[in-house]
């Protein structure tokens, strides 16, 4: 639906906040832009938009240019994380706004205000005022305003970030279901990882201006592209190491790495580290299997000492020391699980290869 070809853009001349851009945006589906401050996501959606201008490169829709069409002839629907409702409209005014702009008649107004209001669940508010509503209640109001035009593109710059934690867990269901209903393409900014996960079909992870992983959720977690990808989503136990050999199976590209203490690990060799490299090897903490003997198999196996037991309500998470304190280790424990060791025990951490994904640095 949409493409993003060569696109840069710089405010200063020199330096690029978005660079070389290439990304297609499928029609129907929620695509997450995400990444850390500065990295560019915010930009490459107001581009999309029509509020900033590229400095080089082309945006298509349909295969056609927009790179130089109006943000109000672009027909997307928007929604800003301060909500920016009219203070002095009522909710069903606001909502009808788009609507007024583009002289649709008062009939269908209603008719098409009234069915935006049920879908974001404020059937017969459409009289208050946005002071009169709660926080939940105008970030429904401002995407019931964005959807009432029926665009073809809704796009949202971190909507969620201003609600706290219950209610934003509340409302990305609600989204993720909105989405699904509709079919209409959503295009969603946010640093929030969580956030990504739990409602886009597929993530564009961005830093330093480049989309560094674009992939669904899924692959996205279980088998980041590269070391920042891994690091920005999600929690990692990480050590390093030096590749000592590498092999291809049938699950892939393999390599063995020797670490600081003599132990040696085996995992998925991700960016094709040579022998005599240094890497850094990674997994998730819900993979690791904790031993509190040594287990008589040989293996991916780290000698850790526990550090703190932290009571999730639905997990465990321990945090540990690794070897001889060369690295920081994460284990997440079910709570129907075995029993939990206690801080200062000493554990053995098994590293199950098909899950431990090596990055070259």
């Amino acid at each position: 639906m949409v493409r993003f070809r060569g696109v840069q853009k710089t405010y200063d001349g020199s330096h690029l906040v978005v660079r070389g851009l290439d990304l297609d945006i499928h029609r129907g589906e929620f695509l997450t832009l995400l990444g850390p401050s500065g990295s560019g996501k915010t930009t490459t959606l107001m581009m999309l938009a029509g509020f900033e201008s590229p400095t080089a490169g082309d945006i298509l829709l349909d295969g056609r240019p927009i790179t130089r069409t109006p943000p109000h002839k672009r027909h997307f629907g928007m929604v800003f994380q301060n909500y920016a409702l009219f203070p002095h409209l009522t909710v069903g005014q606001n909502v009808a706004y788009p609507l007024t702009v583009r002289r649709v008649p008062r009939d269908e107004q209603a008719r098409r205000v009234a069915r935006a209001l049920e879908m974001v669940r404020l059937t017969g508010m459409a009289e208050r005022s946005p002071a009169q509503l709660s926080g939940g209640q105008q970030q429904r109001v401002a995407l019931a305003r964005a959807l009432v035009f029926e665009p073809q593109l809704v796009l949202m710059d971190e909507p969620l970030g201003a609600l706290d934690k219950q209610l934003r867990e509340h409302m990305q269901i609600e989204l993720k279901e909105l989405h699904r209903q509709l079919g209409v393409t959503f295009v969603y900014v946010t640093h929030d990882q969580g956030e990504a996960l739990t409602m886009s079909d597929r993530v564009a992870v961005f830093n330093d201006g480049a989309v560094q992983m674009l992939a669904p959720v899924e692959a996205m977690y279980e088998a980041p592209a590269n070391r920042f990808v891994a690091g920005f989503i999600g929690d990692s136990t990480i050590v390093r190491g030096t590749v000592r050999a590498t092999h291809a199976d049938d699950a892939g590209e393999r390599c063995g790495i020797v670490l600081t203490d003599g132990r040696v690990l085996t995992g998925v060799n991700v960016n094709g580290a040579a022998v005599g490299a240094t890497v850094e090897a990674c997994i998730r903490p819900e993979r690791i299997r904790l031993h509190p003997q040594p287990p008589t198999e040989r293996g991916n196996l780290l000698q850790a000492r526990v550090d703190s037991v932290i009571y999730f309500g639905d997990h465990l998470r321990l945090l540990c020391t690794i070897g001889d304190g060369q690295a920081a280790g994460s284990v997440k424990l079910p709570l129907a699980g075995q029993a939990a060791p206690r801080a200062g025990d000493v554990v053995w951490l098994e590293l199950p290869p098909e899950h431990t994904r090596i990055y070259s640095l």
